[in-house]
């Protein structure tokens, strides 16, 4: 019979303090470089996102009888502009192009030009011809468009803005130096900064969307779904099996090692796993749509997607813990939880992701997810609004870890790398029969 340990003794053990010192520090100190890493100055990092510039203004003639165009001059200057080329990817196309791409969620601004724009302007001038009746300020309409993510339109406008403050300034200089004493008084004072910007959004998000983020938190939750129904099926399925004991409060429990194989294991836990990934996936959507009351247009396609993505997760999950023992929890926390809320582009759009984050952001299982659920919650569930992508890369995503998880669990098979050797698993068998008939009589 062994001495009964104490913990003063227990701590004096270096075993005890290094372990979960090193594994912790590691483990928070990447959780942190991934996370903040990737939304700590989003506006210096944003490259290339799109938005689409509408040209619709006529022209009109100047007092000298020049033909003028202000909102041609407007598109040069802001596309001549490297702040505005750098970090916005401006598409000039018609309106009806423009809102097919903000349909489908592959636009976050619109800059609409008006037809009357250069008449507006040269109204201001006082400059003799047919004018807007009554006169007003030169404006340009920014729509946002939140469906394809709240934080991508807001730093979209906040690139666009200054852009267009700029720009007014500079035609109201021109414009000054032209008109000279001619303009009105209160002309030239307006003349100053001519440009009005008139800010609105294309297509509010219903009142219930959680101001644009229930499809980042419901495809958080679903992406959850699989990472705690595989490590709840890991840890319950490896204590009917005997390679874990079970402890509820005080009771402790220990089930006799069952003789199976590796592969067999997996194949019984990824069974498990796709039926509970279902069951769990109902609950986020009845609990989130059906009580909650978030807007939810189409549940049972969000349903089936949602499940689908959580049993992807969820094999990937229990593929680590297969192959890499306890620690594939940790890695699996890393891959699908860190990464994931880094890279996935939820609440940082991924033109505004620093370059490492960029590059692994398509690989990462909850943008993917992400895409299928905006598409289904904001976007009429169209295939070209990500609802696609999402399926075929979350599809890719699940034969990766079915291959995975099947090639290291047979080859370990093969080798002879039990869990547990079968000639200990046969004395643990004795030993336990023995003190059965021990405690019996």
């Amino acid at each position: 019979m062994p001495n009964r340990l104490r913990a003063r003794e227990l701590l004096r053990q270096k075993y005890v303090w290094v372990a979960p010192i090193a594994i912790g520090v590691v483990l928070i100190g990447l959780m942190t470089a991934l996370y903040l890493g990737s939304a700590v100055d989003p506006i210096d990092h944003l490259e290339g996102l799109p938005v689409s510039l509408v040209q619709r203004d006529a022209g009109g003639s100047s007092a000298g009888g020049h033909e003028v165009n202000f909102g041609k001059e407007l598109e040069g200057a802001l596309l001549g502009s490297p702040e505005v080329t750098h970090k916005l990817a401006v598409h000039v196309e018609s309106i009806a192009a423009a809102e097919d791409r903000m349909d489908r969620g592959a636009s976050y601004a619109t800059l609409v030009v008006p037809p009357d724009f250069t008449d507006a302007m040269l109204t201001l001038t006082g400059a003799p011809g047919r004018h807007p009746s009554p006169p007003r300020m030169p404006t340009v309409e920014l729509l946002s468009n939140q469906r394809a993510g709240t934080q991508g339109a807001s730093l979209a406008a906040a690139v666009l803005s200054p852009a267009l403050a700029a720009i007014s300034q500079g035609f109201g200089a021109k414009l000054l130096g032209e008109s000279g004493s001619k303009a009105p008084a209160a002309a030239q004072a307006a003349l100053a900064d001519p440009i009005k910007v008139e800010a609105g959004q294309y297509r509010p998000l219903p009142a219930k969307a959680a101001l644009g983020l229930s499809a980042f938190y419901t495809s958080l939750l679903l992406m959850m779904c699989g990472f705690i129904g595989a490590t709840i099926v890991n840890s319950l399925l490896d204590g009917v099996l005997g390679f874990a004991p079970t402890e509820i409060g005080p009771r402790w429990t220990q089930a006799r090692p069952a003789l199976i194989s590796r592969r067999q294991t997996l194949l019984a836990k990824w069974a498990i796993a796709a039926v509970l990934t279902g069951v769990l996936s109902a609950i986020v959507l009845l609990v989130a749509a059906g009580i909650l009351g978030m807007d939810a247009p189409h549940p049972l396609l969000l349903w089936a997607y949602g499940w689908f993505c959580a049993a992807t997760v969820a094999v990937g999950t229990l593929a680590l813990f297969a192959v890499l023992g306890t620690p594939g929890q940790l890695v699996a926390l890393l891959i699908f939880v860190y990464v994931g809320l880094a890279a996935a582009g939820g609440t940082v759009p991924e033109q505004a992701l620093p370059g490492v984050f960029a590059a692994i952001s398509h690989l990462d299982p909850l943008r993917q997810i992400l895409a299928g659920v905006r598409s289904i919650l904001y976007l009429e569930a169209r295939g070209d609004a990500g609802l696609t992508e999402g399926l075929s890369a979350t599809a890719v995503g699940l034969l990766f870890w079915l291959a995975f998880g099947a090639f290291f669990v047979r080859r370990y098979d093969r080798s002879g790398r039990d869990r547990m050797d079968p000639d200990l698993l046969a004395y643990v068998h004795e030993s336990a029969d023995q003190y059965r008939e021990t405690r019996s009589s």
